[in-house]
């Protein structure tokens, strides 16, 4: 019996353990779900809950339409997102095997971005620092996550273009990065490898990560003078 519970935990045949959330680390149910949600207490993958913010679906004009943003646009906000916050983490915490991020409309999947550390005690430490600090004036949300193989949670009708469920799919889609900036990052623990006295490639210095909330400004009568965020989604 024992053997059997074993083989069939966290697949759809498990009527106690909820698949979805062994598989991809969340679910659709939430706390409302009938089954387990069994969450790691070690585990080389943090995620970052509901962090990347899609400008396609937030940016909106004067009157409240939503105003166009191009395909090139995206692409450009989301590489300079994806670099900022893997270079971050990755010069704090530690190496880098692996990030995605999740481009769902789901409440649960939304901006998800889930980073898979190389060596364990680094994930640890990065979840517990994360927690206390702020990225773009909003409060960072960590969690372990139990995904570890990208490959049985991301969808895979998404990756040929053909899934018909859209951004509420229950399965990942991952969001890719452009070849070059792909290149540039990942290649950095190869070059430290070759050359492991090497000292570490100059970056630009990230702008929306912080350790502490921005509070407003006060004038000179004691009355709270706003001040717009600096950040680069701006130009959306």
């Amino acid at each position: 019996m024992a053997e059997y519970l074993a083989s069939i935990f966290g697949t759809e045949k498990d009527k106690v353990n909820c698949s979805f959330y062994f598989k991809i680390g969340a679910c659709r149910h939430g706390d409302r779900c009938s089954r387990l949600h069994n969450k790691p207490t070690f585990s080389q993958t943090i995620v970052l809950l509901n962090l990347y913010r899609n400008p396609q679906n937030t940016a909106q004009s004067a009157n409240g339409s939503h105003s166009l943003v191009s395909d090139v646009e995206v692409q450009e906000h989301y590489d300079d997102f994806f670099e900022e916050v893997f270079t971050e983490v990755e010069q704090k915490y530690g190496e880098i095997e692996e990030m995605n991020i999740c481009d769902n409309l789901g409440d649960h999947l939304v901006g998800n971005v889930y980073v898979k550390f190389r060596r364990e005690e680094d994930a640890e430490r990065a979840l517990v620092e994360l927690n206390n600090r702020w990225f773009n004036g909003q409060a960072i949300h960590a969690e372990l996550s139990p995904v570890t193989d990208f490959r049985e949670s991301c969808c895979r009708q998404y990756e040929m273009g053909e899934c018909n469920r859209g951004g509420f799919c229950n399965f990942m889609h991952l969001k890719p990065i452009s070849s070059a900036l792909r290149r540039q990052l990942y290649g950095r623990a190869r070059n430290r490898q070759a050359r492991p006295g090497a000292s570490p490639p100059r970056h630009h210095s990230p702008k929306r990560f912080s350790d502490r909330p921005r509070h407003n400004n006060r004038d000179g009568g004691g009355r709270r003078r706003s001040r717009s965020p600096r950040h680069r989604h701006g130009r959306f």
